[in-house]
């Protein structure tokens, strides 16, 4: 963790009707049974939308997910694989046989004690959803309960990459439900969350748009070792957690000031330099890899399914501008022509050369090249996300110098999530966006689902289909040493590069921030809130 504590005094922020807003926000007003409990109140960067951790990807949910559930394995602070539901794993001689023993004296919610067979069957779920867990199925011969702490998955043949998938914090999270929530369709939201986590979901609490609330579990065991990142020891010290969505980035600065918040998940750095002035507030990046910026577009309909104009996209970009519009300051973002973050083991830039200067001229060759007549481009924004809302801004612009039609259409974030899901363009579809994703999630060629190729309907929202991608992924997964792992990672690169699979935008770290009087934070590949205590004022 990196944090900055300075001991200048800092007026808080007063925009109009701040207090007002913050008072209904936080529901200071409605809270007495509450007054007299320890409570860390928490902004989120966005509103949860989704409960199911099996059906969304959105990192919002995944923090949900990790409050609640547990997963067998998991990520300390160096992302290194760590047990967490599983008390110990053994690996057979012949890496054919992974023995899985949980932890003793596991409960979920409701009292119930978490069996292999509550596992297996949350396993299956997650694997129907998840690429990385749908290609760890194809590997399986067999899962067999042994008994209701042990089980074992048999392989068919070696797989390097068993540990990685059941621990990585990646798309979609396998966390432990119940078996009989576990049997719900893996397309079907489950209707009561019940994990074994350490914190409870307070359903009744939960008002949409504005407010979620956890509350301590009593009867969670944690275990033994110390807490890391998101291994080791999960404690709670506080009664409950309440994340507050507030959209106005000024009324979250001026209520951290005065103490109304206490945890500031994703800080706009145009209010960097005021808030972490103030002496009760810590500033700190605190996520082990950066966030990444990329432009998706649709490849299943035109103009998108030619990889010339997905080409011209890319000859258009400036990842230096994208970035300047989606966090300002250059101390925290970094160009990056890699699909597998750079500074990471993957972070590799074979094939990128043609893009590293950006050109409106050659986007427009590119553009003549692949029969461009026109066509309308939907391009999708939000303003409730800064990052999102700046490069979209940027990408509307470049677009239209090239020559594209275009219809910018910004939406709010949970509209823009549900329209990613149509594929034509029109009605109500799209053709383009800018996001950006966890380095958790982009820092892998298994874990990256936005650069998996498959052409079986598994693919994410863009759905790109290249089958000789999906050979050299493949050629990678099963590369039996170092070397020919990173040639088979740079063939793959190059590949992803000629069809384009989608744009990389340049790669930041986000910002956090808290009152001083918040200990135990410390570096976790998802912002969570166990072993985190206040103490005095």
């Amino acid at each position: 963790m990196v944090a900055k504590q300075t001991g200048e005094a800092v007026v808080p922020l007063q925009g109009a009707g701040w207090k007002a807003a913050l008072a209904l926000a936080l529901g200071l007003v409605a809270t007495p049974a509450f007054a007299q409990e320890n409570v860390l109140r928490v902004v989120p960067h966005a509103d949860l939308r989704t409960l199911d951790p099996h059906i969304a990807t959105a990192l919002i949910t995944k923090m949900h997910g990790a409050m609640v559930y547990e997963t067998l394995l998991t990520w300390d602070s160096k992302l290194n694989v760590r047990p967490m539901a599983a008390e110990k794993l053994d690996v057979s001689a012949d890496r054919l046989t992974y023995s899985f023993t949980l932890r003793e004296g596991m409960t979920f919610h409701d009292g119930s004690p978490v069996r292999a067979a509550d596992v297996v069957a949350s396993l299956r779920r997650w694997m129907a959803k998840d690429l990385p867990g749908g290609r760890l199925s194809q590997q399986l011969a067999a899962i067999d309960i042994e008994n209701d702490r042990v089980f074992h998955l048999r392989l068919k043949q070696p797989y390097g990459f068993v540990e990685f998938t059941l621990g990585s914090v990646g798309a979609l999270l396998p966390q432990i439900m119940r078996e009989r929530d576990a049997q719900t369709d893996a397309n079907t939201q489950i209707t009561e969350i019940v994990g074994s986590g350490p914190f409870r979901f307070r359903r009744g609490d939960w008002v949409p748009g504005a407010k979620v609330v956890y509350e301590r579990n009593p009867d969670y065991r944690p275990r033994s070792e110390p807490g890391d990142g998101l291994a080791g020891a999960r404690v709670v010290h506080v009664d409950r957690v309440e994340w507050h969505v507030i959209p106005d980035p000024a009324t979250v600065a001026a209520a951290l000031q005065t103490g109304e918040i206490d945890f500031w998940d994703t800080v706009p750095l145009d209010l960097l330099s005021t808030i972490e002035r103030h002496p009760e507030v810590v500033t700190g990046k605190l996520v082990p890899l950066p966030y990444v910026g990329n432009i998706r577009m649709n490849q299943r309909h035109p103009p998108f399914n030619n990889p010339k104009l997905r080409a011209a996209v890319a000859a258009l970009m400036d990842q230096t501008e994208l970035m300047q519009a989606a966090v300002g300051d250059p101390r925290w973002f970094q160009t990056c022509l890699s699909f597998f973050v750079c500074g990471s083991p993957n972070g590799t830039v074979a094939g990128s050369e043609a893009y590293a200067s950006p050109s409106v001229a050659r986007a427009k060759q590119l553009m003549a090249e692949g029969g461009y007549a026109g066509e309308p481009v939907v391009l999708l924004g939000t303003k409730e996300l800064a990052p999102i809302g700046g490069m979209s801004e940027v990408l509307n612009q470049r677009l239209r110098a090239a020559g594209f039609n275009v219809d910018f259409k910004m939406q709010a974030w949970g509209t823009l999530i549900s329209t990613i899901n149509k594929y034509p363009p029109d009605p109500g579809g799209w053709s383009i966006f800018a996001t950006y994703s966890t380095g958790a999630v982009m820092h892998h060629p298994l874990s990256n689902i936005f650069a998996d190729t498959n052409c079986d309907g598994r693919s994410v929202a863009g759905w790109p289909c290249d089958r000789e991608g999906m050979a050299l992924k493949n050629a990678y997964l099963g590369a039996a040493d170092p070397g020919a792992r990173t040639a088979a990672l740079e063939a793959l690169h190059r590949r992803l590069w000629e069809v384009v699979v989608y744009v990389p935008a340049g790669q930041f770290d986000a910002p956090f921030a808290w009152r001083r009087n918040v200990q135990g934070v410390g570096a976790m590949a998802l912002p969570v809130f166990w072993n985190m205590r206040k103490v005095g004022k």
